[in-house]
């Protein structure tokens, strides 16, 4: 059986980097969201440490997905074919996926996914700068600060929220969670879930 590849070996260093980031950054954020959470703070060496490292995960988080979005930018342009795949989605979520309009190297749902995530982060970044003491904070107003802490907050839960989905249906998927870890996936993988794509790299119009 040949072999595709989906995934270059930068693309995937570069995805799992900011996977551990993420979770660095989230595992570290959550132990100030909640008081029943504070406990994770034990992870990074304690409450001031956990405070310290935190908005450092998230710049780092942030710089390694400016890698990805320059990676995939293109790949994700929302196209007219996205939205049928949108409409027939239901469909897809009971199992049907033969009706569903073949789809280039990404599907409307990863484009989602890959958007959501993007705002979120530029959210996070700028609103994580303008409470980030002691560097920052002091030369916004508090009413601003303020206002950034609950949009910072309200951000993360979306992106956690994404982050679920994304896992989810990799896994739901099969082949998915391979493909990003030896970056190739079967031809009959890829002619089942992104025709285009496949014809694409192929060269078969079939």
């Amino acid at each position: 059986m040949r072999m595709l590849q989906r995934y270059k070996d930068g693309d995937r260093v570069n995805h799992w980097i900011v996977a551990l980031l993420f979770l660095c950054a989230g595992l570290s954020g959550l132990a100030f969201f909640h008081p029943a959470f504070f406990f994770l703070s034990a992870l990074f060496g304690g409450g001031p440490w956990t405070r310290i490292l935190h908005p450092f995960f998230g710049v780092l988080m942030f710089l390694g997905f400016v890698g990805l979005f320059l990676r995939f930018r293109s790949r994700n342009v929302w196209k007219a074919r996205d939205s049928e795949w949108v409409r027939k989605a239901p469909q897809l979520l009971r199992g049907h996926e033969e009706g569903m309009p073949a789809v280039g190297k990404n599907n409307a749902g990863q484009k989602g996914v890959f958007w959501g995530m993007t705002v979120c982060l530029l959210l996070l970044l700028v609103t994580g700068v303008m409470f980030w003491q002691p560097w920052f904070a002091d030369s916004f107003p508090i009413l601003a600060r303020r206002i950034a802490v609950v949009v910072h907050a309200l951000s993360a839960t979306i992106l956690i929220l994404i982050a679920i989905v994304h896992i989810y249906a990799a896994i739901w998927v099969k082949g998915s969670v391979p493909a990003m870890m030896r970056g190739t996936v079967s031809e009959a993988w890829a002619r089942k879930h992104h025709l285009l794509w496949y014809r694409e790299v192929t060269g078969d119009k079939q």
